[in-house]
């Protein structure tokens, strides 16, 4: 059978999907004929298929490249329920359930295999891989790889280990988060040059995204959930250990179920939070930055920042925990300048050499211009990794416009100002120029006596640090992080100045602002028939706890509302809804078509 059908029959059979999305089945295609590749998909868009498959269409045992311990058991009980034989090694585990799958990839007769980078780099295992029969190596979260990226974990560097010792088997590193230099490091690190690099796009349209200035953040973040995620699950960030204990606390107070996650506590009491979070329904994780890497919980409905993240990077892959069924879900973040401050005494204070610590801050200013940005928020993200959209009219600027100002004059003099000084200097320096402000360093230049000096003092200090981060975000300036750290023109930048365009921006928001929440109430299907909506995540549930596996790895929401509204009469209709293959059919049919049919007699 020809690969890419077979990739298909797998795909229908055993996922119960009719067909792939986006670029699936030419990724899925490349690596079944032995080829490397680098895949950048967004969170949700089906990453674990284009390896998964792949090691099922080739001969050998897939072995899954992950930083995650804690998640592995769940993604192998989510396999095994399609009836695919898959496990893991790492620590958790008994010797002998070690040795056991050890034999089984000596043998070839499992299927995948989740490892952490730590292990599958010692040398025990490596002898092992090499006399066993290895379908690909899949490095998932590959962002890990790079220091460019917002996640970096040293042991990754050293998975280019797998190029030397097994040129002949197929790589492929995949993420959901990786800038244009970050994309590059990883393929370098690596080895992957000789292989195809996969960019699926970054949007999530499913996701509203709100981004409000800090006022009362108790109240703001309880107003949000009371108003559009009463009895739902969902994430709430903050920047330290101290505030997640409060705001967990607080919200408890206020009647949800919240639990704590961040690395202060024992590693006990953080399993077992994680694992209620996945299990139950309607639990709120307040977390530090600690939690949420590979977390596949589905129907996870929003995602709230009560503090800034330290990147766009760290935002869009946070924010993407939210919705990974496809369903509607809402993404705030209540920012203020304070954060900011915060946020660059972490950077100053690291011990990272220098060009990274620049690195980090332009990472930082793009950010900033996406919170005080007068345009499409998912505009300027999709822009910040290299992708396009026009107006989404799903986020907070794009249903309520913000206040703006003819900002064509101040965009002129900050170019200009750029411009004027050979495009070498920072952000504190410029603004000081077109204060009039000299000092020792300005004289010494000669740019005291340049025409931009002193010629923006209708703007204050705060008010040019949102004009200059609004035109980062705009893309009209960028910082050059392979010099000094100076803004430069980007090619939209020159065309602005030449072609002499004009742009609005955001007027720049003082300390203290009665902050307006422009969430978006999240309308899930009118059609589906709530109280069967309800019966069935009941009897899952009950599945679940049975079989001591979260309930997204019986079906997802999506697969249920697909029953609620479809009402399959038989297991042949039963086998045709979205998420339900061979083996939850034969396994799970009867049970929810009996809850259908119930449901179905009792309201005739």
């Amino acid at each position: 059978m020809k690969a890419s059908n077979r990739a298909l029959e797998i795909l229908q059979k055993t996922y119960g999907y009719p067909n792939f999305r986006g670029r699936q089945a030419e990724i899925i295609e490349h690596v079944i004929a032995g080829n490397n590749a680098f895949v950048l998909m967004p969170t949700g868009g089906g990453k674990s298929l284009c390896y998964q498959i792949p090691a099922l269409c080739r001969e050998g045992v897939g072995i899954i490249v992950s930083p995650l311990i804690a998640l592995m058991q769940d993604q192998v009980d989510a396999l095994k329920q399609l009836g695919i034989n898959a496990s893991a090694i790492n620590s958790s585990m008994s010797i002998e359930s070690v040795r056991e799958t050890k034999n089984a990839i000596r043998n070839g007769t499992i299927d995948l295999v989740y490892v952490a980078p730590e292990r599958v780099l010692m040398e025990d295992f490596i002898e092992l891989l090499q006399q066993s029969p290895i379908a690909l190596f899949a490095i998932d979260e590959a962002h890990c790889v790079s220091q460019w990226g917002h996640d970096f974990r040293p042991h990754y560097t050293q998975l280019s280990e797998l190029a030397d010792k097994f040129p002949n088997i197929p790589r492929i590193a995949l993420t959901a988060t990786a800038d244009t230099p970050t994309r590059k490091d990883i393929v370098e690190r690596l080895q992957l040059t000789n292989g195809r690099t996969f960019i699926a796009g970054f949007d999530r349209p499913n996701i509203h995204y709100s981004i409000v200035v800090k006022d009362s953040p108790k109240q703001q973040i309880l107003r949000f959930i009371k108003e559009n995620h009463a009895n739902e699950s969902g994430i709430v960030y903050c920047l330290s250990r101290k505030m997640t204990d409060e705001i967990a606390e607080w919200l408890c107070e206020q009647g949800f179920k919240a639990l704590p996650y961040h690395a202060g506590l024992t590693a006990e009491v953080r399993a077992e939070n994680q694992r209620r979070f996945l299990r139950e329904d309607s639990v709120i994780m307040v977390a530090t930055i600690a939690f949420g890497m590979g977390i596949d919980k589905p129907d996870v409905r929003f995602v709230a920042h009560l503090s800034i993240p330290k990147n766009i990077e760290a935002y869009y892959q946070e924010t993407g925990r939210a919705g990974r069924d496809g369903l509607p879900s809402n993404a705030l973040m209540v920012y203020g300048m304070s954060d900011a401050a915060m946020q660059r005494n972490f950077i100053e204070g690291s011990d990272a050499p220098l060009q990274q610590k620049r690195i980090e801050h332009q990472k930082l200013n793009a950010l900033l211009g996406l919170c005080e940005a007068a345009s499409c928020r998912r505009q300027i993200i999709l822009e910040y990794f290299g992708d396009h959209s026009g107006p989404c009219n799903n986020c907070d600027t794009c249903l309520a416009p913000p206040e703006t100002f003819d900002g064509t004059i101040a965009a002129q003099k900050a170019l200009s100002a750029v411009y004027r000084t050979e495009q070498r200097f920072g952000v504190n320096y410029l603004i000081e120029l077109l204060l009039g402000k000299s000092d020792e360093r300005m004289q010494r230049f000669g740019h005291d006596r340049l025409g931009v000096f002193g010629v923006g003092k209708e703007y204050n200090k705060n008010e040019w640090q949102s004009i200059f981060r609004q035109l980062v975000a705009a893309n009209l300036l960028e910082v050059d992080i392979t010099e000094h750290g100076g803004l430069k023109f980007t090619p939209q930048g020159h065309a602005f100045l030449k072609e002499k365009q004009t742009i609005r921006l955001r007027k720049a928001l003082p300390g203290k602002v009665k902050a307006e929440l422009k969430t978006r109430k999240v309308q899930l299907e009118e059609n589906v028939d709530q109280p069967l909506f309800a019966a069935l995540k009941a009897i899952r549930m009950e599945i679940a706890k049975a079989q001591n596996v979260p309930p997204y790895v019986i079906f997802h929401d999506k697969t249920l509302r697909e029953m609620a509204v479809s009402k399959p009469a038989s297991r042949e209709e039963f086998g045709h809804i979205s998420g339900v293959g061979e083996k939850k059919s034969a396994r799970y049919g009867d049970i929810f078509l009996n809850v259908i049919t119930q449901h179905e007699t009792l309201v005739a």
